[in-house]
């Protein structure tokens, strides 16, 4: 939610600072999982073998493994709802906005904002991006260093999660003297030539570049969102809709990706994904 006290010139760095902790609970959860998932790992070699009371009984512990987590998750997400519908929280009024007139402007107009479209369409590619790559961080590491077991596969995981983390608090202050959309395009940047080098390349480089890339990535959901809805006056709200559909609309090709792979188990789908980023960093270089 935006702070109408604070100027909107530095609403995209306080957008990354609040976003910031986003990434903070992430990586909190990836630790606590390690508590709550069971450390034995079962080979496919093994599971092969399984008869089928032992399939039933193992499937039957790895849900039971996390239904206390989920049910604590689903209470949380109860309670949010309750204060959400018990607060009183006041009407956000747009500046500029002059009357109904003004609330009830046409999809057409908000379609008329270029940077706003060019916004949404960056935000769509970078979804598809972000979770095609941050799945297939554990597969490719097993696959680029092979005899690698899951669990050892899961801290590049982490690497990567915790560069997010950074990321999200180092460009939140390097924004107080950095532009931006140039900010993100640089991050952008980082992020393509991670992608080619680690196509590039293999063994451990090949990973740790795909784990570097958690970090070029931090700055860009929460960067595009509030480029691309600045100075829209009383089409904010609606911009901001756009902005969100965009984003639930970008899982589908992570989930194609993550189809494709269970099909045809190859090591280096990293190319699926990967045209998505440059497409991404030639909107965002056109300043949104």
């Amino acid at each position: 939610m935006r702070n109408h006290s604070r100027p909107y010139y530095s609403s995209e760095r306080r957008l990354n600072l609040a976003q910031s902790f986003n990434a903070v609970g992430a990586v909190c959860a990836m630790l606590l999982g390690l508590f709550i998932l069971s450390g034995k790992e079962i080979t496919p070699q093994q599971r092969a073998a399984f008869t089928a009371a032992q399939e039933q009984a193992y499937r039957t512990a790895q849900a039971s493994s996390v239904r206390i987590p989920y049910s604590l998750i689903a209470c949380i997400f109860v309670v949010i709802a309750v204060l959400i519908v018990t607060m009183h929280l006041p009407e956000v009024s747009e500046k500029g906005a002059q009357g109904r007139s003004d609330e009830k402007a046409s999809w057409k107009k908000v379609l008329q904002q270029r940077h706003l479209v060019k916004g949404v369409l960056a935000q769509f590619l970078y979804v598809g991006a972000q979770v095609g790559v941050g799945s297939f961080v554990i597969r490719f590491a097993q696959h680029s260093l092979p005899g690698l077991t899951a669990r050892s596969a899961w801290y590049y995981l982490l690497g990567h999660w915790i560069g997010f983390m950074l990321g999200r608090f180092g460009g939140s202050v390097l924004m107080k003297s950095v532009p931006a959309a140039r900010l993100l395009s640089i991050f952008g940047a980082g992020s393509l030539g991670s992608i080619i080098v680690a196509l590039s390349v293999s063994g451990p480089a090949s990973v740790w570049v795909l784990v570097l890339i958690g970090f070029f990535r931090s700055i860009m959901f929460p960067t595009i969102f509030a480029l691309s809805i600045k100075n829209l006056g009383p089409l904010t709200k609606r911009g901001s809709s756009l902005q969100v559909m965009a984003i639930f609309g970008g899982r589908n090709p992570s989930r194609d990706h993550g189809a494709h792979l269970r099909c045809h188990q190859h090591p280096h789908r990293l190319h699926r994904p990967a045209p998505l980023l440059p497409l991404h960093f030639l909107f965002r270089r056109k300043r949104l």
